[in-house]
């Protein structure tokens, strides 16, 4: 069968085919210790499960409106305004299903062909991919390790082309854990004005954040930056709801309306029911949240601490998300060699930094009992000294 040009322009998600294959070792009977998880570890929380149930109960099982329910628009829309600074209406907010849909949406939307998007590496592997399939242009930013893999104003300037329609920002991030500081934002921020580009916030971890670190969304820097935000974001990681499928992106009324079409052929609706569950996270107390992060900041102390004591493995200390991005660059291996021995030779699941468009790291996540934590470095160690 020949299929479509555009497949082949695409890279498998390398993240799901490593979480296939821990999954395979483990249903073979071994012992897998697996750091290659993006979700959290922990239930969803009791009071989200219960809305949801009652939704079912009430006859919440039909079509809704495209764009979601008006209830959970609303919460979206005050949370946004209340907590982070953002002048967000209901009519600013489309529900997606999950946080990855919001950024389908805003490409296929947004995107001409040719039009250039400026992603910062390492970055989440489905960005440059969805450009894409939009057929936009993604132009890859190296950062540096030595700047927290953060992307300077001078860097983004510097990329910028006529032809440069979005930028895409990423705080707290996945892969590297890294939160921009206020002060780098509204950097940021001055060059996305100056130059009349459209930024896209991908704030799926703000909530996920360590030290005593702020997350500062663009949006909020100045109302002309905030003519040019979207916001992508979604229940997740801060609420434990990743097979739920519940994102959401926020923007321009014209942009919404847009996605509204889009997704109006597609997806259509998100699981009426699901979006109840969402109401409920948004509009409850919010402990379950700073129970998880709370175990999270243990977890990141103790996993840090570990990998700093391994001989050829560095790892500097992310302020958010629940990810290490340890450099291996003193082992002698690559990226791609060092994860495929050490799942081979000690059952322990990382992912290349590869995957994340640079070379010489790996990414860890903690979203994990303290006993694999314990038993997959214990192993990583062996591993890393039996080379040396």
């Amino acid at each position: 069968m020949k299929l479509a040009t555009r497949v082949s322009q695409l890279s498998p998600s390398l993240t799901l085919s490593i979480n296939a294959k821990a999954k395979a070792l483990k249903a073979d009977g071994k012992d897998v210790c697996n750091f290659s998880v993006g979700e959290p570890d922990f239930p969803t929380p009791a009071h989200i499960r219960q809305a949801c149930v009652e939704a079912i109960a009430a006859g919440k099982t039909r079509y809704g409106p495209v764009a979601g329910e008006p209830a959970l628009r609303a919460a979206i829309a005050k949370k946004l305004q209340t907590e982070n600074d953002l002048c967000f209406s209901a009519d600013n907010i489309i529900v997606t299903n999950g946080g990855k849909h919001s950024l389908y949406n805003l490409m296929m939307a947004l995107l001409e062909p040719g039009d250039e998007v400026i992603i910062p590496a390492p970055y989440w592997v489905s960005y440059p991919e969805m450009v894409k399939l939009a057929e936009g242009l993604p132009v890859i930013v190296q950062t540096d390790e030595a700047n927290s893999f953060k992307i300077t104003p001078e860097q983004l300037q510097q990329a910028i082309t006529p032809k440069t329609r979005l930028l895409v920002l990423n705080s707290p991030s996945n892969p590297t854990g890294m939160v921009y500081t206020p002060e780098e934002i509204r950097a940021i921020a001055q060059v996305v004005v100056a130059n009349d580009l459209y930024v896209v916030s991908d704030e799926i971890y703000e909530k996920l954040v360590y030290d005593g670190a702020t997350h500062l969304s663009i949006g909020a820097v100045s109302p002309e930056v905030f003519e040019r935000t979207i916001v992508s974001s979604g229940f997740a990681k801060a609420y434990a709801m990743t097979g739920w499928r519940v994102g959401f992106l926020a923007g321009p009324v014209e942009l919404i309306k847009a996605c509204s079409t889009i997704q109006g052929h597609s997806t259509s609706n998100v699981c009426t029911f699901a979006q109840y569950g969402a109401i409920a996270a948004y509009e409850s107390n919010q402990d379950c949240v700073e129970e998880m992060r709370l175990a999270f900041a243990h977890r990141r102390q103790a996993m840090l601490d570990r990998l700093n004591a391994i001989p050829g493995i560095s790892c500097v200390k992310p302020d958010g998300a629940f990810y290490l991005f340890p450099n291996i660059q003193k082992t002698g291996m690559q990226a791609m060699t060092f994860c495929e021995a050490l799942l081979d030779e000690y059952q322990v699941v990382t992912v290349p930094s590869v995957a994340f468009g640079t070379e010489g790291f790996v990414r860890l996540s903690y979203a994990t009992d303290m006993a694999t934590i314990e038993k997959g470095l214990e192993r990583l160690d062996k591993f890393v000294r039996s080379r040396t």
